[in-house]
């Protein structure tokens, strides 16, 4: 029994390493870009997406713990970022500056 819990710890822990990876890449490509190209892609202006990954950031690494309905909240934001707005964003500035 002592062995499922060793497991189970040992997958959560690769879970959040995954997660902050993930709002990582997040905020580093968000601070990277442009800020003309968020309104011109139509989206939220560069400060208000760079606040919300550094709070989501923020969030999980505070919690430590990915199960909860603030750090699936925090998760998702990044998510948006990287899925909906890193590509309208790049679409619009090309490559990032790094």
């Amino acid at each position: 029994m002592q062995t499922i819990y060793h497991i189970q710890d040992w997958l959560m822990f690769v879970l959040l390493l995954g997660v902050l990876a993930l709002q990582v890449w997040a905020l580093v490509d968000c601070v990277s870009r442009k800020a003309a190209a968020f309104p011109a892609a139509g989206k939220l202006t560069k400060p208000t997406w760079v606040l919300m990954t550094v709070l989501a950031l923020i969030v999980v690494l505070l919690l430590r713990d990915v199960t909860n309905l603030v750090s699936y909240i925090a998760i998702i934001i990044s998510s948006v970022y990287l899925a909906d707005v890193r590509p309208a964003v790049r679409e619009i500035s090309g490559p990032s500056r790094w």
